[in-house]
C-alpha cells in the first residue's frame, strides 16, 4: 500500500496540502516571512502521532468494552537545538475521565498502540525517545 499527497507552493512561505480529500493551509510565523495563516509542518507531525494513537486506544477499548466519557491525546515535545531541528522526546498523556476505567484495560490499549499498531509510533521511535502516561481525571 502507498499513500501520497500533494503539497503546492500558494504564495511567500504558505502552501496547501490535500490529503484524503481535505485541504490544509499550511504557513510560517510572520517572523520568517510567513503570514501565519496556518500550522507549522513540524506540529502537524505531532497531530499525526496523537491521531494515530488515539485511534488505536479507542478502538481497542470498544473492543474491551470500556467506554469512557471523555479521551484526550496530549502530546509533546522537546526539540533539539542545532539544525536540522527535529523532535527528540515526545510524551504522549492519555487523558481519560469516566466511571469505573479499569487501569488495566488502559494500560493494554495504550501499551497494543505503542508496541504493536501505531505506525506514526514506530516511524518517529527511530528518531526520538518516545514515552507516555495514562491518566483519569475525576
Amino acid at each position: 500500500m502507498s499513500e501520497k499527497v500533494n503539497v503546492t507552493w500558494t504564495e511567500n512561505m504558505a502552501f496547501e496540502a490535500e490529503v484524503n480529500d481535505f485541504k490544509i493551509t499550511l504557513d510560517a510565523a510572520e517572523r520568517v516571512g510567513g503570514q501565519n495563516r496556518g500550522p507549522r509542518p513540524k506540529p502537524l507531525t505531532l497531530v499525526s502521532l496523537g491521531g494515530c494513537t488515539g485511534m488505536d486506544v479507542i478502538s481497542i477499548l470498544g473492543k474491551m468494552r470500556v467506554k469512557p466519557d471523555y479521551f484526550n491525546v496530549e502530546v509533546s515535545a522537546e526539540m533539539t537545538d542545532e539544525h536540522p531541528k527535529y523532535y527528540n522526546l515526545i510524551n504522549i498523556r492519555y487523558i481519560f475521565r469516566g466511571k469505573d476505567l479499569p487501569m488495566d484495560k488502559l494500560e493494554k490499549a495504550v501499551n497494543l498502540s505503542q508496541e504493536r499498531y501505531c505506525g506514526v509510533s514506530e516511524m518517529l521511535r527511530k528518531a526520538a525517545r518516545i514515552t507516555h502516561e495514562i491518566v483519569i481525571e475525576e
